[in-house]
């Protein structure tokens, strides 16, 4: 009897069991499909918390004793408990992050978990390169690495979303945010996007990685006299074929989210544009993530003058295809009522929900909510050992040799008295741009430290020369008697000298536009001072833009272009400095002469006029040139010299003609001439001689960087594809198209040898 009741029991405790699983809701069971979850989890969501997904707001520090009597910390909380968030920006910390969620997990009603979003744009405590900077080294491999340690120390602070990358086409220097970019090439910004999206995602899912959003969408770049938040107007052909081309290949490496731009398209702005987020993001080019505003940029339409009001922005923004709204609030104020109303659908409704909560499971938030807020994972994870090295690295490759006349570089390390001038090279708050994430300047090495830490045994002697004063996102440049005095006499008394000059990481990044864009006349006065001298000058450029510096190219034997240093900037520069790294970066936006030039760029199309390189030749007065300076740029994209030499031979092609189909085999030999072993970055161009639609007078088409000993010859070949070969129309349309074509191979884009085939 006793062995028959325990059977029964047995029985009923299982059909219990059973019945406790069925009563799991399938969108928290993790055996269902993600599709699935969703589908159950929307069957369960009201109205106002399906809105409540679209809603980014602004966290800051909302929990502990910082957040205690904060009435707003109170509110964003209690929106959280009402299912009325779907994500913050700016709450950071594994701590806050993981005290934020539980909030949102247990005190709402359905359990939804938040994401957390912060701007890691080149690091989140270790601070790499600048973007446009790392780009310079045209190593994707190294932007892929830089990317994914940048998530991993973000994702070790709890998040899970990053900003970043910005994939803009920029080829105006006075826009503070090409820093941030990849410059002005639409060839190397897809590589560069491709890599970079990579490096911040892998395949999300471990907590290792953190979801990419590409921005500006679409060419912000392009903003009028390079000022922030400006008018852009463009014809489709450009956009299309010039701007749109980094957004596809983040698409195709998996980017998880887009963020709107703010400005305008075809006279509609970018978060209310129907064309560029619906037509070709979401139905031609079957993107799958969600897309985010811009900060308030919903909200901006009224401002623009497109939407009457908050209600016609989210109206407007939303039936575009524009998902998530970030900090304008005009969604959940409207939305539901417009859902009411029938102006907004329900199937549009679920389906931006349905895009947001995909990647809430597929970062497996549902199962553990807590799984990226791990404090030991963050101690240890932060600025460490791999990281920092790591960083000196990617600015050793991407810091570029201007100029080096009779090899002033490398100094040799014997050298007994140096002379560092400048307080950029003692500013470790300066050598920090705007978006540092949780950077600190006490982490940073400078650029006199470096020095320092690479020849302990020279005399090493510093100056300021000028001073730096900030005032909130300014910098002043002063210098006077006592200052100049000063950098003059610790000159005469030094070997050599090394003077740091440029702008303050205070002007470099969002909302930094700059009509000049020349080093500071403050700066000027004191290194002319300096070169009077007659010591023999070294300048090292710290700046996050290319700068108009046409008298250091005509006055000083070397320059370094720095960029930010960040970092571990200091101590790179130091091993460029002494030779302990041959240097082999290459610009990637043109140098302007004067700013007057600006945009200038490479691959310009010819005009029906167009100026000869021989300024003297017949018939070259009616022509499109300046009469007051050069028509092309001071320092030419793709250029950047190494301490060795390199010859390239004639290139040779497997054929002359191509039929439709086949692909070009291009190969060129190039040999190191000179007396160290060097990188080289081997650059690919053609030109579609005649075409329905003109085309640029040169196109980067491929690139390979190479490893050569001295006296070393290697044989570096490139193919090129139907694809490489054809330009896309002002509808998103590819053509291939017959004729001839230009092959040019260098070291730049300016210095290369030719060579012609024709396509059939």
């Amino acid at each position: 009897m006793r062995k028959h009741l325990i059977s029964i029991l047995f029985f009923v405790c299982l059909s219990n069991l059973f019945c406790i699983a069925q009563t799991v809701a399938p969108y928290k069971n993790p055996k269902f499909p993600i599709e699935q979850r969703i589908k159950d989890l929307l069957s369960k969501m009201t109205l106002e918390e399906k809105v409540g997904q679209l809603n980014q707001v602004n966290g800051g520090v909302m929990t502990g004793p910082a957040a205690e009597g904060d009435p707003g910390a109170k509110a964003k909380l209690d929106m959280s408990r009402k299912g009325m968030v779907g994500s913050f920006l700016n709450v950071t910390g594994a701590k806050e992050t993981r005290a934020v969620q539980e909030i949102a997990v247990k005190e709402s009603r359905l359990g939804i978990p938040l994401l957390f979003a912060f701007d890691v744009i080149h690091g989140y405590k270790t601070i790499f390169p600048i973007p446009l900077a790392e780009t310079c080294s045209w190593d994707l491999a190294l932007m892929e690495k830089s990317a994914s340690m940048a998530a991993a120390e973000a994702s070790s602070a709890g998040l899970h979303w990053t900003f970043a990358p910005m994939v803009d086409i920029a080829r105006d220097p006075r826009w503070g945010r090409v820093m941030e970019g990849a410059g002005e090439d639409t060839y190397m910004g897809s590589k560069a996007s491709y890599a970079r999206v990579k490096g911040f995602q892998g395949d999300l899912t471990d907590v290792y990685h953190v979801m990419a959003c590409m921005k500006h969408f679409a060419a912000y770049g392009l903003a009028e006299g390079g000022r922030e938040y400006n008018t852009v107007d463009l014809s489709r052909y450009a956009l299309q074929d010039i701007y749109l081309p980094p957004f596809k290949a983040g698409v195709d490496a998996g980017a998880a989210t887009v963020m709107n731009s703010f400005n305008i398209v075809d006279g509609i702005p970018a978060s209310g544009n129907k064309y560029l987020v619906t037509d070709v993001l979401k139905n031609q080019w079957k993107f799958k993530g969600f897309v985010v505003s811009d900060w308030a940029s919903f909200g901006e339409m009224i401002t623009h003058g497109y939407a009457a009001d908050s209600k016609d922005a989210a109206l407007k923004a939303f039936n575009a295809g524009s998902d998530m709204d970030m900090e304008s609030r005009v969604v959940i104020e409207n939305m539901v009522q417009l859902v009411k109303e029938g102006k907004v659908t329900q199937a549009r409704l679920d389906d931006a929900v349905s895009r947001i909560l995909y990647y809430k499971f597929k970062l497996g938030l549902f199962e553990d909510p807590y799984k990226f807020s791990d404090e030991r994972r963050e101690s240890v994870t932060l600025l460490n050992d791999k990281f920092v090295q790591a960083a000196r690295e990617a600015s050793q490759r991407s810091m570029i040799l201007l100029k080096n006349d009779n090899n002033t570089l490398p100094l040799s390390k014997t050298t007994k008295n140096i002379a560092v001038i400048g307080q950029l090279a003692d500013s470790q708050a300066d050598a920090l741009d705007f978006w540092i994430a949780k950077g600190e300047p006490k982490d940073v090495v400078t650029i006199l430290q470096g020095i320092k830490n690479k020849v302990p045994q020279s005399n090493v002697s510093f100056a300021k020369g000028y001073t730096i004063t900030t005032d909130g996102s300014d910098a002043l440049y002063n210098s006077t008697e006592a200052t100049i005095a000063e950098a003059v006499n610790t000159a005469k008394s030094a070997d050599v000298v090394i003077a740091v000059v440029g702008l303050s990481g205070k002007v470099a990044g969002e909302a930094r536009a700059l009509t000049n864009i020349e080093i500071p006349a403050e700066q000027m006065k004191m290194l002319q001072a300096v070169k009077a001298t007659g010591k023999p000058v070294i300048v090292v450029v710290s700046t996050g833009r290319p700068m108009v510096i046409p008298w250091l190219s005509q006055n000083v034997p070397a320059i370094l272009y720095a960029w930010m240093p960040c970092t571990q900037g200091g101590n790179a520069a130091a091993d460029i400095l002494f030779g302990d790294y041959n240097p082999s970066a290459k610009t990637t936006m043109s140098f302007p002469y004067t700013t007057g030039q600006i945009p200038v760029y490479y691959n310009q199309k010819s005009t029906g006029r167009p100026y000869q390189d021989e300024p003297n030749s017949p018939g070259n007065f009616w022509v499109s040139r300046y009469r007051d300076a050069p028509n092309g740029p001071l320092y030419p994209f793709g250029y950047g010299l190494s301490y060795t030499t390199f010859d390239y031979s004639a290139p040779t092609l497997n054929k002359v003609e191509l039929n439709r189909g086949e692909n070009l085999v291009v190969k060129v030999t190039i040999k190191n001439t000179g007396k160290y072993d060097g990188e080289e970055i081997a650059q690919l161009y053609i030109r579609d001689m005649v075409a329905s639609l003109v085309r640029p007078v040169k196109e980067l088409k491929g690139f390979q960087k190479i490893m050569l000993k001295t006296g070393e010859s290697k044989e570096v070949t490139f193919t090129l594809t139907n694809s490489d070969l054809s330009f896309y129309d002002g509808e998103g349309k590819s053509h291939l198209e017959p004729g001839t074509f230009k092959v040019f191979i260098g070291g730049n884009s300016r210095d290369v040898k030719e060579v012609s085939f024709s396509l059939k």
